[in-house]
């Protein structure tokens, strides 16, 4: 006897009865209820939420593999800060940093190339720690040719020393060519080296990754963009060149009013330069660095995040990098100090984004309250200003670059101390 619930079969519809034939599949059909009997509990894509473990875990890597980075990128920037015209890259980027933040990027976006960046900082740990058996080994042969000239021990420890480090080198290269990560590092997969090491697409997609990785920091953009920021910021330092000149022979009586004039021009100058400098870097125009109008437009909107970066952009951070000063750095070792300066006027550039930033956010300030803040950071900031003009006025008396220390600013110029002899 035929089952009447069991599903029929069938093969072909009848000709000139399509219609029944399909009614009649949907009738002799499992029931809907049936099939969604047999679907997960969970929905398609669903995971289980991560234990307490796991996310300590994921939030302990992603901090330390950030602060490797950005000490990465301190670093560089310290380097790049100590040659001559290469300083421009650095200064651009510093700038950039403003200007991202000021276009509304997060804090995490506001540092352009930063995974490249720590990728290259992971392969310069790694040069320096696979270049220390073939150092200890050099060491060592030298030792023993020191003790026994021509020895055989002598001689076998050179070769070892030679033959570690084209070892070392291969090593390298094959971790560089898939990727530069740590686990290429750790690990050198030998099974994957014996199948594509001797092949030439291998070596030409590395190529072509080299090239992609070498764009993507973009050197060149932010070269010009520190070179024009470079230029306005010197046309707005103008009272300090004549300062400089004026000061240039002596002191006198004529040299003394010139010098008043300059530093009052330059105090206001820096009320704004600042925020021009996030301006310009945010509009990408040269001509941006000169809308005194629209910085104090931005202005009346937040008053006291403006007065915040000031603080941080013109006191706190730049003041104490004049003790650095004092003594000449030889050209050697110049970008050691430039590791803290560099390290003290990034967060015054993440400072001065963040506060344009608030105040192209706000609404346009009604009511009393708002004016008051306004005056109130009005009366405060000469005083901020003042403060940095005294440090900068001690300067130069104190800093081996003596007159030129108007022009070196750290604060609003390329974060570098002198260039000693």
């Amino acid at each position: 006897m035929e089952n009447p619930h069991s599903p029929t079969i069938a093969l072909d519809p009848p000709r000139g009865d399509e219609q029944q034939w399909v009614v009649a599949r949907i009738i002799d059909e499992e029931p809907i209820e049936a099939q969604l009997a047999e679907l997960p509990s969970e929905p398609l894509g669903h995971q289980p939420p991560r234990s307490r473990v796991r996310r300590v875990g994921s939030w302990m890597v992603w901090f330390v593999k950030g602060s490797f980075s950005v000490l990465s990128l301190v670093v560089l920037l310290a380097v790049l800060t100590a040659i001559p015209l290469l300083q421009l890259i650095a200064f651009g980027y510093l700038l950039d940093v403003a200007g991202r933040l000021v276009n509304g990027a997060r804090l995490s976006q506001s540092l352009p190339g930063l995974p490249q960046v720590g990728r290259m900082g992971l392969a310069a740990t790694a040069i320096l720690l696979a270049s220390l058996p073939t150092q200890l080994l050099v060491h060592w042969g030298a030792v023993a040719e020191w003790i026994d000239p021509g020895s055989s021990q002598a001689t076998m420890i050179r070769w070892l020393a030679i033959s570690g480090c084209f070892a070392a080198m291969g090593y390298l290269m094959w971790a560089w060519v898939r990727g530069g990560r740590l686990h290429h590092y750790l690990w050198p997969q030998p099974i994957r080296l014996l199948k594509e090491g001797w092949r030439r697409r291998t070596w030409q997609a590395a190529a072509d990754r080299l090239w992609e990785f070498t764009a993507s920091l973009e050197v060149p953009r932010l070269f010009w963009l520190g070179l024009r920021g470079a230029v306005g910021t010197l046309i707005w330092l103008v009272p300090a060149m004549v300062l400089i000149a004026a000061n240039r022979n002596g002191e006198s009586e004529a040299a003394g009013v010139v010098g008043l004039v300059c530093i009052a021009t330059l105090g206001v100058a820096l009320m704004y330069l600042p925020m021009l400098q996030a301006h310009f870097a945010a509009e990408n125009r040269l001509s941006a660095l000169f809308e005194v109008r629209t910085i104090r437009r931005d202005f009346r909107r937040a008053p006291w995040a403006w007065f915040l970066a000031m603080v941080i952009g013109l006191v706190l951070m730049p003041i104490p990098l004049y003790l650095l000063k004092i003594e000449a750095t030889p050209r050697e070792v110049l970008w050691l100090p430039c590791l803290v300066f560099v390290a003290f006027i990034l967060p015054a550039r993440i400072a001065e984004g963040l506060a344009l930033r608030r105040a192209r956010r706000a609404n346009e300030p009604q009511g009393i309250w708002p004016g008051i803040s306004r005056w109130t950071v009005r009366l405060l900031m000469p005083a901020v200003v003042g403060v940095y003009l005294v440090f900068v006025q001690v300067s130069q008396y104190t800093s081996w670059d003596g007159l030129q220390t108007w022009i070196q600013q750290h604060a609003i110029l390329v974060p570098v101390p002198f260039v000693g002899v």
